[in-house]
């Protein structure tokens, strides 16, 4: 079955953590997996934040291919749940500023671990496995990422200067093509658009788009 990219974005986008699985070095043939917290950049890529001395670390620096799996919240059977598993490599870099800065909006209590030991890996992604319900699964290539309508770093930092006046317990923590990640109480909450939207649209939208935000939340 042919997947829409714009599901696995979704998916992804509405969670803050995944199972990440690694080769194990200390049980060669052995996956290893562990429960880790992610962002994603702007080109929709999951951005882990991860120390040396972790094992997941030590088994990615030997081998880098892995996989990440994600599933959906709000289904008491997991088997009713969106999930996807994402195939790929995850690779050690160095961020610019603007990605930190995404980082800590995402996941703010990381701001200790950057004077520590901790490196940001990035997951080349090869293929994903999505699975929205019964009948409804299929794999989506590395190629579909190569094609996503995307807003600069900039373009992005633009947006959320617009956007600083809002109701207490309501933190935007990105803007991007496909919609709006904010956070409200404890969750982290997605406001998906219609269809993809360029800057300037955006731009004159994100009024409105705050406003059906507050609503949801009153």
């Amino acid at each position: 079955m042919q997947i829409a990219i714009e599901s696995v974005i979704q998916l992804l986008h509405e969670t803050s953590h995944g199972v990440l699985s690694t080769h194990s070095t200390q049980l060669p043939g052995y996956p290893y997996g562990t429960a880790v917290p992610l962002i994603l950049d702007q080109e929709h890529r999951p951005i882990l934040l991860i120390s040396a001395l972790a094992e997941h670390t030590r088994n990615l620096m030997s081998d880098t291919r892995a996989s990440l799996a994600v599933v959906g919240s709000g289904q008491r059977n997991v088997q009713d749940a969106a999930r996807v598993t994402l195939v790929g490599r995850f690779e050690p870099f160095v961020p610019g500023q603007q990605l930190v800065d995404r980082y800590l909006r995402y996941q703010p209590a990381a701001a200790q671990y950057l004077q520590l030991d901790f490196s940001f890996f990035r997951l080349g992604i090869e293929r994903a496995r999505y699975i929205g319900g019964v009948g409804k699964m299929g794999w989506v290539e590395q190629v579909s990422w190569h094609k996503l309508d995307l807003l600069t770093p900039d373009e992005e930092m633009a947006l959320l200067a617009m956007a600083k006046e809002l109701p207490q317990g309501i933190r935007l923590l990105g803007i991007d093509a496909y919609g709006v990640d904010y956070e409200a109480g404890d969750q982290q909450l997605r406001n998906t658009f219609a269809s993809p939207q360029r800057y300037p649209d955006l731009a004159k939208a994100l009024p409105n788009i705050l406003s059906g935000i507050v609503a949801q939340r009153d």
